[in-house]
């Protein structure tokens, strides 16, 4: 048990505290009541803080919703000012839409034409022309042959010659030109009464001959002759 040592003061000032234990209680609760007097009005106060700042928050997000609706009603009334351009522009579109797929198909075949009489020999003479195409709505019957190429239109022409036709000649010319898939002749017969002789031939034309004319640039088909011919060109400029 330690031992408690008191200091002995040496000419101090006497003092005695004679007040009652109640006295001294009732101080003590005197300042416990106004710290939570003091507690009280803070929350209070702070209650009152946060009402008035929802309050602030609360008008001000109704002036800004006020302020869009106002906008936005005044937008709809300019929107009403262009209502007819905004139809013209939904017809232009879809007349292009239509313009682009009815010319999906489309073979400027008098152009065509004119490139198969240029590949041909001078002395041929071309004297009737069959053809058959594929439509917007139905496509173009494919051949069943493993070897034979895809096609869009079938051309067959009749062509006249005072000589034996060299249909291989023929042949290696039509390969050159666009969406040529294959060419075959199918016939050559002499006429005795002008002494001709009349080749029938049937080619079959690819995706690479439509005209594409109301489809983008970037859009378009290239024919793969075309294609391969244009990488030999920036090969041997990189060379």
């Amino acid at each position: 048990m330690s031992k408690h040592t008191e200091a002995l003061t040496v000419g101090g000032v006497p003092r005695a505290d004679l007040l009652p234990f109640e006295i001294r209680a009732e101080h003590k609760g005197k300042r416990t009541r106004r710290s939570l007097i003091f507690a009280t009005l803070g929350v209070v106060l702070l209650v009152f803080v946060a009402t008035g700042t929802s309050f602030y928050f609360m008008l001000t997000s109704q002036m800004s919703l006020a302020s869009e609706q106002v906008r936005t009603t005044d937008l709809l009334a300019e929107q009403q000012k262009y209502s007819e351009v905004r139809v013209v522009q939904d017809t232009l579109s879809a007349v292009e839409a239509g313009q682009m797929v009815g010319a999906a198909t489309e073979i400027d075949w008098k152009a065509y034409l004119d490139l198969i009489e240029a590949s041909l020999p001078a002395n041929v003479a071309i004297l009737e022309v069959a053809i058959d195409g594929a439509s917007p709505l139905v496509d173009f019957g494919q051949p069943s042959a493993p070897l034979q190429g895809m096609r869009v239109a079938t051309l067959t022409f009749g062509a006249a010659t005072v000589a034996l036709p060299d249909t291989d000649a023929w042949l290696v010319a039509l390969s050159g030109l666009p969406g040529y898939a294959d060419a075959n002749p199918d016939s050559i017969v002499v006429d005795e009464e002008t002494g001709l002789y009349k080749t029938t031939v049937t080619m079959h034309i690819g995706e690479g001959a439509w005209s594409q004319r109301f489809v983008p640039e970037e859009d378009k088909v290239v024919d793969s002759d075309e294609a391969s011919d244009a990488e030999g060109d920036v090969a041997e400029g990189g060379e």
